[in-house]
């Protein structure tokens, strides 16, 4: 229907267009005729024909396009308000990212003092430990070195006793000695 409504509505234009081009194609102006009635006369009838063969369809068009305009205007209305309440989500969760952020900095700060403070106890144990076995290896020099003046001093003081033996010692002390052995041995 609305292609016909185009149709007319594009003749209807072409004569209109057409009664001036046939009036000036005659060369001078005459003056009023009755063919130049008739033609005012038959332009008033096709105008008044077409504005109410018109009417409706273009009426009808123009209603469905204000109805389809106002449709559209509706969905957009309603992409926006989707839109909108997107764009809260999306703030409200970039305002939670910047807690979370904060939180995790927070959580490896946290975990960062208590590595450092298990670091620090196993050092203090293992710092401990060497200090023990430090005191033992000491304690175990000293005593190995206390053990070796101890047979050094015996060593000098037997070779010093023999020594001094030797030059007290007479024959007769050297025979009693023997005799004295031989009775124990012997008992």
């Amino acid at each position: 229907m609305l292609r016909w409504s185009r149709i007319v509505l594009v003749i209807g234009i072409l004569m209109l267009a057409a009664g001036p081009l046939f009036a000036a194609s005659g060369g001078e102006p005459k003056g009023w005729v009755a063919t130049d009635t008739y033609r005012v006369m038959n332009f008033t009838v096709l105008a008044v024909a077409l504005f109410f063969l018109l009417r409706k369809p273009v009426a009808n068009g123009l209603n469905a396009r204000i109805a389809a305009i106002r449709e559209q205007l509706r969905e957009l209305e309603t992409q926006k308000k989707a839109a909108e309440g997107e764009l809260a989500k999306y703030n409200e969760r970039l305002a939670k990212l910047d807690e979370e952020a904060q939180g995790i900095v927070e959580e490896y700060i946290r975990q960062g003092e208590d590595a450092k403070a298990r670091i620090l106890q196993e050092a203090e144990a293992s710092a401990d430990k060497l200090e023990e076995q430090a005191r033992r290896n000491i304690e175990n020099e000293f005593t190995r070195a206390k053990t070796e003046l101890h047979e050094e001093v015996l060593e000098k003081a037997l070779a010093k006793a023999e020594a001094i033996i030797k030059q007290k010692i007479t024959a007769d002390d050297q025979e009693r000695l023997v005799d004295e052995y031989l009775e124990k041995v012997v008992a």
